[in-house]
């Protein structure tokens, strides 16, 4: 699989180069005054300083509602996991609290939602199998 970048806003750049290098625990890379990338399980996350905060639609998935837009990665299960305490263990607040979608059905997953500083939300989830990523 090919790594993929993703630049994102953000309202403050200390509060979220604290919040995306300490709480989540991604690799600094190379920054400037207004940005900063980072490791995010291989692949690039840019920040960008904007002064503002995101807003959100959102959809109803499975009786939950789906911040619109979100990003994440698809990880490991065991990565799973290990993020899912990582961030209980940290008091982080969830929109949707880790569970495992479509349960015993094509594409079962393990997914949770939750927000960065700025307000972007942020999706990780997880297959079993991963060859079920896009079953239908």
């Amino acid at each position: 699989m090919q790594p993929f970048h993703i630049a994102i806003p953000v309202h403050d750049l200390e509060t979220c180069r604290a919040f995306y290098g300490e709480v989540m625990g991604f690799k600094e890379g190379r920054s400037d005054t207004q940005w900063i990338d980072y490791d995010m399980y291989g692949h690039q996350l840019v920040i960008h300083e904007t002064g503002q905060k995101q807003e959100h639609n959102f959809n109803p998935v499975d009786d939950h509602a789906v911040p619109i837009p979100h990003y994440g990665v698809v990880l490991k299960w065991e990565d799973f996991d290990v993020l899912a305490n990582r961030l209980k263990s940290l008091d982080i607040k969830f929109l949707i609290e880790p569970y495992i979608r479509f349960e015993g059905l094509p594409g079962e997953q393990a997914t949770m939602f939750f927000l960065d500083p700025s307000g972007n939300a942020l999706e990780f989830k997880a297959f079993k199998d991963l060859s079920q990523l896009f079953a239908k």
